[in-house]
């Protein structure tokens, strides 16, 4: 469920503080690692919140910063403290450990107060059916065993708690023609995932379009992001990126102003929501018809 007191946010929020620090100090991430005798690649690590920090090593890099004690101090150790609890989500480690990036991802999402994504192949993973995550998870995870794929639907049900939770989550989501034609699981779990897509559509806050075949070329030829925004301006956007190589987060303004831009263009060339929710169930009637007929 939506949580601003997520730890990964936390952490993050502490990265991009102590990292402001460093610069204004005129220190290199080099010169941290010496006074905290510690790998270079630790420090940057807690600055772009991917690491939870020491409450002693934060207080000696601010020690080396320069900050005096005050209420600034105070708040940035309180932060340090409360980035090192552990959110729900670390109850299924023994699945997140297997998909890098996977625990970060959902720490951020447990804290959003909005998500765009745009999807190429596949229903979001806040939007799938039990049945339709089952069949992605035993044909991308062949030899997962029984009771790790259960872990894993247990996990996606969990997730999807905050769509219910009135005015916690906005979520808009552009889906290219492809992720409704593809019959995951077969005709009868595809039918029922789309199905699901027209009954979430209802919820207040949740926004579904398509993206047509004949549109053609788009902004998103490159392939599926999401976008998730803060309910604290403090903390940036950040642009999540699920590819083969491994979970990519853009968090540099330009990256995500780019990625909004082409969001914002991708839904302009979809399908308004009522034409969406239209289209999707022309596509759940194209899948009834497409079951089998029982022998006579």
């Amino acid at each position: 469920m939506s949580d601003g007191r997520s730890p990964t946010v936390r952490r993050r929020r502490l990265g991009m503080e102590l990292r402001r620090l460093r610069e204004a100090a005129g220190l290199m991430i080099e010169d941290v690692a010496k006074h905290l005798e510690c790998s270079m690649s630790r420090v940057s690590r807690i600055e772009t919140g991917k690491s939870v920090a020491r409450i002693r090593d934060v207080r000696d890099m601010l020690d080396l910063y320069g900050l005096p004690e005050g209420s600034q101090r105070d708040q940035l150790l309180g932060l340090a403290k409360d980035a090192q609890q552990r959110g729900w989500w670390t109850e299924y480690e023994a699945v997140l450990s297997a998909s890098a990036g996977l625990d970060t991802y959902i720490g951020l999402e447990a804290s959003a107060a909005s998500i765009r994504t745009f999807q190429t192949h596949l229903v979001p993973g806040l939007l799938q059916t039990e049945e339709y995550a089952r069949a992605l998870i035993k044909a991308g995870r062949p030899g997962e065993s029984p009771e790790n794929v259960d872990r894993r639907i247990a996990l996606r049900t969990r997730r999807q708690a905050m769509l219910h939770e009135s005015g916690s989550l906005e979520l808009w989501a552009v889906l290219d023609e492809a992720v409704l034609r593809r019959p995951i699981g077969g005709v009868t779990v595809m039918r029922s995932q789309l199905m699901r897509l027209l009954e979430v559509g209802e919820l207040p806050g949740v926004t579904i379009q398509v993206l047509p075949f004949a549109r053609g070329a788009h902004p998103g030829v490159d392939g599926a992001f999401t976008i998730i925004g803060f309910p604290d301006p403090t903390d940036l956007d950040v642009v999540y990126i699920d590819c083969p190589a491994g979970n990519i987060f853009l968090e540099k303004e330009k990256d995500v102003r780019r990625h909004t831009t082409w969001f914002d263009h991708l839904r302009a060339a979809a399908l308004p929501p009522d034409e969406s929710a239209e289209f999707i169930t022309a596509a759940a009637d194209e899948f009834k018809d497409a079951s089998p007929h029982p022998r006579r």
